[in-house]
């Protein structure tokens, strides 16, 4: 929803069931409100609202021709998060710098047969091309957990514990061979690199790479055209994969720290229940002590690393992961001139000290305040920034 520009609310419980129709309603997506039956003055209230985003959002409209450089000249670089090839014209408009994440569960959700080879090559390659000259990072299929195919699929208890991404393909070599031999194809019309899910072996890296190689041998041949020397990334999305990202680096030309389930795994709350939600906590201690080993590990390592989970998306988290050392981000496309401003807006020197806060913090709720206290000093004036959280005062 947030890459359609969608408002969307979840976790209302029986909120549907008590609307009837010909209702007005007021949907909030930053706050999660629905107003039912507003009064005029709370739609006026929500006009206003909307008029004063506008302004902010055509005021930004203008970052998407300028680079992402702190005050202090540190370049970061922000890309583009694609649920569906469609997004990818609307991403490089935004004045995004390649693709950091598309997801290729689209190709299944909702459909009784995997798509094949062909298919899955158009697709592809018609993101690639979106961005020519900028790298793509596609992740190779997540299916499991609450995206799933139609049919065939096992019932499980804990299906976010269960059968699921890389774990499902290496079960199923055929169908990941087919997922791996389309991106090989469309790797000629482009910078694409591979990456893969829920990573937390070595030994699931080894054995990913070797069905990578078997592919390449099958499209040699047939006589097809591939590149055969495309990158090969992971996902640090649990805990095992951040603390053991130095056996990692090894195997692997880049991480990307996914913190949509990098939170969920290391706080065991689901991400999906609304009861739990004040419990999702990104600025946790933990979260941000692994986010902050794994950006060690691949400087030491020599090998880029990005955060491509909602977290980048929102302008105090950016600021955050900004003095935690990340130099590359991946947001929706809606949200790439935001935080192309906050880069614009702040040093790395100040982000890195109010980051530095943060991680002393003993608290989720402290870090927070260290960190947007901290912001409040550089951008005061400009409220439409937090994006929902505290702002100055």
């Amino acid at each position: 929803a947030r890459s359609l520009g969608l408002p969307a609310i979840v976790g209302l419980r029986t909120a549907t069931a008590e609307l009837k129709g010909g209702e007005r309603v007021v949907l909030d997506g930053s706050t999660g409100m629905l107003a039912i039956n507003p009064s005029d003055d709370e739609i006026a209230a929500y006009h206003e609202r909307q008029r004063v985003e506008a302004v902010a959002e055509a005021a930004l409209a203008d970052m998407a021709a300028l680079e992402a450089i702190t005050l202090d000249g540190v370049r970061v670089t922000l890309r583009a998060n694609v649920d569906i090839p469609e997004e990818a014209e609307a991403a490089a408009r935004s004045g995004a710098e390649g693709v950091g994440l598309m997801r290729t569960e689209f190709l299944v959700v909702g459909r009784a047969s995997m798509p094949d080879e062909d298919e899955q090559y158009r697709a592809y390659r018609r993101v690639v091309e979106a961005f020519a000259g900028f790298p793509v990072i596609i992740r190779t299929f997540d299916i499991g957990g609450d995206k799933l195919p139609i049919g065939g699929f096992p019932t499980e208890a804990n299906p976010f514990l269960g059968w699921r991404a890389i774990r499902m393909c290496l079960d199923q070599p055929e169908m990941f061979k087919t997922q791996l031999r389309a991106l090989l194809r469309a790797a000629v019309h482009g910078d694409l690199r591979i990456m893969l899910p829920l990573i937390v072996s070595l030994e699931e890296v080894l054995a990913a790479r070797a069905l990578l190689d078997q592919a390449a041998r099958e499209l040699s041949e047939r006589g097809v055209e591939f590149r055969a020397d495309v990158p090969l990334g992971v996902m640090i999305e649990t805990p095992a994969a951040a603390v053991a990202s130095d056996t990692l680096t090894r195997e692997v030309d880049f991480f990307s720290i996914g913190t949509n389930d990098l939170v969920q795994y290391t706080l065991a709350v689901d991400r999906g229940n609304a009861n739990l939600a004040p419990r999702f906590t990104p600025l946790h201690p933990a979260v941000l002590r692994l986010i902050k080993r794994t950006v060690e590990v691949a400087d030491l390592g020599d090998i880029e690393v990005s955060v491509c989970g909602e977290m980048a998306s929102q302008p105090l988290m950016a600021f955050a992961l900004l003095g935690l050392g990340v130099r590359q981000m991946s947001v929706a496309p809606r949200s790439v001139p935001l935080v192309k401003q906050i880069v614009r807006s702040v040093t790395a020197a100040h982000a890195k000290l109010a980051a530095s806060a943060a991680l002393r913090s003993l608290t989720a709720e402290q870090a927070r305040h260290e960190l947007a206290r901290r912001l409040a000093d550089v951008i005061g004036d400009a409220p439409y920034l937090y994006d929902g959280l505290p702002g100055p005062g």
